[in-house]
């Protein structure tokens, strides 16, 4: 049991620097979003997914263990998540104690990371809604209805409804 709250211990910490990683890369998604920077943005895009395929392995090594203990425990591995963990140590306190702190700072870092995920996916749902504005802007303009008039012979001249650029404040 000892070797494999020690690989637990292990993946947890590789977790843990990973996801540790990943908040100034948000923070600074956050920034490039901001400024609109597409090429900067897919580079910072690309340098967080690949440590996020990196916590995910981790993920399911740490799962692993975990199944590993709870056979060794008896227990449902599907019921058996770290702050069970943590209770069943009683008799261990000072792995008890480790696997607690483990849990809290991964707690407040997962916290963190999903208050500044939040604000990425907002920012780029408000990006998506203007593009989608100025779409919407473009083509009204482009179809707009035009003025028919005829001359003494009876051509028709195309004259546009609108003047370039301009804004109908109907729509």
């Amino acid at each position: 049991m000892a070797s494999l709250m020690e690989e637990l211990f292990t993946a947890l910490n590789s977790e843990k620097e990973i996801y540790e990683k990943l908040i100034p890369i948000s923070e600074k998604k956050t920034e490039i979003l901001v400024k609109g920077d597409l090429k900067e943005l897919e580079a910072v895009t690309q340098e967080e997914q690949l440590l996020v395929d990196k916590a995910i392995a981790l993920g399911k090594e740490r799962e692993g263990v975990i199944a590993n203990i709870s056979v060794v425990l008896n227990k449902d591995a599907s019921t058996l998540d770290l702050g069970n963990l943590a209770g069943l140590l009683g008799k261990q306190p000072e792995e008890k104690q480790k696997l607690a702190e483990l849990h809290d700072s991964l707690k407040a870092i997962m916290k963190r990371l999903i208050s500044i995920n939040e604000k990425n996916k907002n920012l780029i749902e408000n990006s998506l809604e203007m593009i989608e504005f100025n779409m919407n802007f473009i083509q009204s303009t482009r179809m707009s209805p035009g003025v028919n008039n005829y001359d003494r012979n009876a051509s028709s001249r195309y004259q546009s409804g609108y003047s370039p650029g301009a804004f109908d404040a109907k729509q």
